[in-house]
């Protein structure tokens, strides 16, 4: 049976799990009286929150970029006022269902892969962004060696850059990725599988098809 690597913040029990990335989480002050929602595009947005009260920001509910990050906002006692596909660009199309005097605060990384606020502010929409956490390379993913006829699946762009600085994709490898935004880190001459469900465990259900 070929080795299956996942390179995530996450891991799986059938495939090696390597952490591609460290969080650092940053506290900085917001009023969150200022706003009627928050965008949340990653489970480390709700993680950053837990550093505030949870009074100040519950009552808020939020724009989920997929249904991990739903529930990892869920779990601090939040409400989802909506759910994307997995991606940044189609929140886009969700921001714009409400009214443009509705006041979005995005807590976001330091470094995002989705243009989809400036999108959606050159359309006149409110939105504020807060970074509350940076993410790095790991030293294990700088530090991995993958066996040529490995199935790898990333789940960043991310974790594609990481694994990049210090090891290539051959061709005798498999991959798959968790969504389009993901697919497009990749180096041009790759192959690749997206996965139709943009979880890990989606991946995982594609593999007899690979």
């Amino acid at each position: 049976m070929r080795p299956i690597y996942l390179f995530s913040i996450s891991s799986h029990p059938d495939a090696i799990s390597i952490n591609s990335l460290d969080i650092t989480f940053f506290k900085p002050a917001i009023d969150f009286s200022h706003y009627d929602a928050f965008i949340i595009t990653s489970k480390q947005a709700s993680k950053a929150l837990k550093q505030y009260e949870t009074k100040e920001y519950a009552h808020l509910p939020a724009l989920c970029i997929s249904q991990q990050s739903a529930k990892a906002y869920e779990s601090l006692g939040g409400k989802v006022l909506d759910i994307g596909a997995g991606y940044g660009d189609t929140l886009v199309e969700k921001i714009k269902a409400y009214p443009k005097t509705k006041k979005w605060l995005y807590l976001r990384a330091k470094v995002v892969a989705s243009d989809f606020v400036e999108v959606c502010k050159k359309d006149a929409y409110h939105i504020d962004e807060v970074i509350v956490y940076e993410s790095q390379c790991s030293k294990d993913i700088l530090a991995v060696n993958v066996e040529e006829d490995a199935i790898l699946i990333f789940t960043s762009p991310s974790s594609v850059e990481c694994f990049l600085h210090k090891s290539e994709i051959r061709e005798s490898n498999r991959v798959i990725v968790i969504g389009k935004t993901t697919a497009k880190a990749l180096p041009k001459n790759i192959d690749y599988t997206i996965s139709r469900e943009k979880t890990i465990d989606g991946c995982f259900k594609i593999l007899n098809k690979v």
